[in-house]
C-alpha cells in the first residue's frame, strides 16, 4: 500500500506551499487518477514520489516503509516523455533497467512486440511520431518491472484516435504489470476509463474530492449512476478552478 500522509512542499520563491498536509492511500494494484486545475501541485506530487523532490514536512511509505527509489522499483513517465534524443528507441528503453543492472533482453523484446515497436528500435527520437514516443516511454517504464508506476499526462501531446488506443493499450498493461499507478491527467474521461479511484486536486495541493470509481475500463457507459457520478467529478473540478458549480 502507498500511504502519503501530511505532505508538504513548496519553492523557494513561493509565497505558499504547493502542497499543503496532503493525505491519501491507495492499496496495492491500485490506480488513482488525479485530475486538477494547472498549478495545483499535480505534477509535484509526482516529483516527491519518484524521488526527484524532498517534502519539508509529512511521509510516504510504500508496503509499511518508507518510499524511496532504492528500496522501490519507480517507473515514471514524464511529460513529453523525456526520451534522450541521443539515444536508439532500444537504448532508451534499456535506459533505466539498465541503471538498475537488471535488463532482461526476452522481455525487452515481448515487451516491444507488444507495443508494435520493434521496427523502431534502431530510430532515434525526432524520428518517432507522438503515439511511438508514448509507447516507448511506457516500455521502458514497463522493463523495469516497477512496483509504482507514475504517468504525468501521458496522452496530452497524442491526437485524439491515437490517445484512444493508447489508452486501451495502457489500461490492458496495467492490468497485466499489476503495478501500483497513479495517472495526473486534465481528461476526466481518461480518469473515468483507467483509475479505480479518481481524485480532484485543489490549489494548496489538497485533494478536493476522493472517489471510487466502479465503471473502470467501461467505454460510454449508459448507466444513470455512471451520468451522475461524471457530473460529480466535473462540478469539483469546476469548484477546484474556482468557477463555481454549486454543491454536489
Amino acid at each position: 500500500m502507498l500511504t502519503v500522509e501530511n505532505l508538504r512542499v513548496g519553492y523557494p520563491r513561493a509565497k505558499a506551499p504547493v502542497i499543503d498536509g496532503l493525505s491519501f492511500s491507495l492499496s496495492s494494484g491500485g490506480v488513482l487518477a488525479v485530475l486538477g486545475p494547472s498549478g495545483c501541485g499535480k505534477t509535484t506530487l509526482l516529483n516527491l514520489l519518484g524521488g526527484t523532490m524532498a517534502p519539508q514536512a509529512g511521509s510516504v511509505s510504500f508496503s509499511g516503509k518508507p518510499l524511496t527509489p532504492e528500496k522501490v522499483s519507480i517507473g515514471l513517465i514524464p511529460q513529453h516523455y523525456g526520451l534522450l534524443p541521443w539515444k536508439t528507441v532500444r537504448e532508451n528503453i534499456r535506459f533505466c533497467s539498465d541503471l538498475r543492472g537488471n535488463t532482461d533482453e526476452t522481455a525487452l523484446q515481448k515487451l516491444c512486440a507488444r507495443l508494435g515497436l520493434l521496427p523502431l528500435l534502431g530510430r532515434y527520437p525526432r524520428e518517432l511520431s507522438g503515439g511511438q514516443a508514448q509507447r516507448t516511454a511506457l516500455a521502458r517504464a514497463l522493463l523495469m518491472q516497477p512496483q509504482l508506476l507514475l504517468m504525468d499526462e501521458p496522452f496530452a501531446a497524442l491526437d485524439a484516435a491515437a490517445a484512444w488506443h493508447a489508452k486501451l493499450l495502457c489500461q490492458n498493461l496495467l492490468a497485466e504489470c499489476g503495478a501500483t499507478a497513479i495517472i495526473v491527467t486534465h481528461r476526466p474521461e481518461e480518469a473515468l476509463f483507467l483509475a479505480g479511484q479518481i481524485a480532484v486536486m485543489q490549489p494548496g495541493g489538497r485533494f478536493r474530492l476522493v472517489a471510487e470509481n466502479p465503471w473502470r475500463g467501461i467505454d460510454g457507459c449508459d448507466a444513470p449512476g455512471f451520468h451522475t457520478f461524471s457530473r460529480r467529478l466535473r462540478t469539483a473540478l469546476l469548484q477546484a478552478a474556482g468557477e463555481g458549480g454549486g454543491n454536489f
